[in-house]
């Protein structure tokens, strides 16, 4: 069975229907985290979000430093689902401050959910914590998949940026899985962009180029997106919480991954703009610097796809990239 959410769509299979869910996100007051948030707390769970700082939410905020035990622990013994989002925005300079901080950020708070866990009288059923599919190769001529796809950091004359990615993923995972709560069920999320509508998000920015008249391809346009509809995304977390017999590493993803030209001009089309200035590779370098981010989230070829979501039983609602533009704009102009 499936319930409809607020755009009219399938949310998921109803695992709701049979109890009220106690779910933690630590690291929920980022896009990603409210976008869960929302969702669950209007199906009735009890949401707790961990966060470095105090937010006003309809649900309940516990602060914590993504470090430490503390007192936070104690919405942990006893939870139902916990979803470790915590880890500080990839979208700034690699400089060696901010290596150190992409990578603490996400290792020592998987750490040390993985102690709470470790030490609860009634441990999460379920721990789901964030990982990328930046994880694999720069790929141009094959799909990766969880069964074969290769990950990345020795391909030839990778820039140093793309390999660090790839060492932040690589450990971010080895953390998690090195994690001994043989009573809780473990899920990597492989996720890929999310987009949606929310201001600040992939989608909002790249809009903005579009609007801007600066939306065509980025250098060759060849280079593969992989990304997720916000729908289709928490329909994702709903069925792995759903299905208990999936584990391990799971590519959250839209089924049809396309080169960034094709990317762009779908997205044009669902605006209604008939050009985009395209932007050569040493353009991207300076505007890069200038708004204090790397090429690499443009650059890198994510052509990633699902296999495991889709082999058991997930339907994805936004399969290819110009039904979803159309919806995402939709959806932007109302708000």
């Amino acid at each position: 069975m499936f319930n409809k959410d607020s755009t009219g769509l399938p949310r998921g299979l109803l695992f709701t229907d049979a109890k009220r869910l106690r779910i933690v996100i630590p690291g929920g007051s980022g896009q990603v985290g409210q976008i869960l948030a929302r969702h669950f707390h209007g199906q009735g769970h009890a949401v707790t979000v961990f966060s470095r700082r105090a937010a006003s939410a309809p649900w309940r905020t516990i602060p914590w430093n993504g470090r430490d035990l503390g007192s936070w622990t104690q919405e942990i013994d006893g939870a139902d689902v916990v979803i470790n989002l915590a880890g500080r925005s990839v979208n700034c300079r690699y400089t060696s401050a901010n290596r150190r901080e992409i990578m603490d950020s996400r290792v020592l708070s998987t750490r040390v959910i993985g102690q709470a866990i470790a030490q609860a009288s009634q441990p999460p059923a379920l721990w789901m914590n964030a990982s990328t599919a930046t994880i694999y190769r720069h790929a141009l001529d094959r799909p990766m998949d969880e069964a074969t796809g290769e990950l990345g950091g020795s391909e030839p004359g990778a820039p140093s940026t793309w390999r660090f990615s790839i060492d932040v993923a690589t450990s971010w995972e080895r953390e998690f899985f090195a994690a001994v709560t043989p009573g809780t069920r473990k899920i990597a999320l492989r996720s890929a962009v999310i987009m949606s509508p929310d201001q600040g998000g992939a989608f909002s920015i790249l809009l903005l180029l579009v609007r801007a008249g600066l939306g065509g391809k980025a250098a060759s346009g060849n280079q593969f997106v992989s990304w997720v509809h916000d729908a289709d995304f928490v329909r994702a977390i709903d069925f792995l919480i759903a299905q208990k017999h999936l584990d391990g590493c799971i590519n959250v993803c839209a089924p049809g991954p396309l080169p960034n030209h094709e990317f762009m001009r779908s997205l044009r089309q669902a605006w209604g703009a008939g050009v985009g200035l395209p932007a050569t590779k040493w353009m991207l370098e300076i505007g890069a610097f200038f708004l204090r981010t790397e090429t690499e989230l443009i650059l890198k070829s994510r052509r990633v796809v699902p296999q495991r979501l889709p082999d058991s039983g997930f339907e994805f609602c936004f399969s290819d990239w110009p039904s979803a533009a159309r919806d995402l704009v939709s959806r932007w102009r109302k708000r």
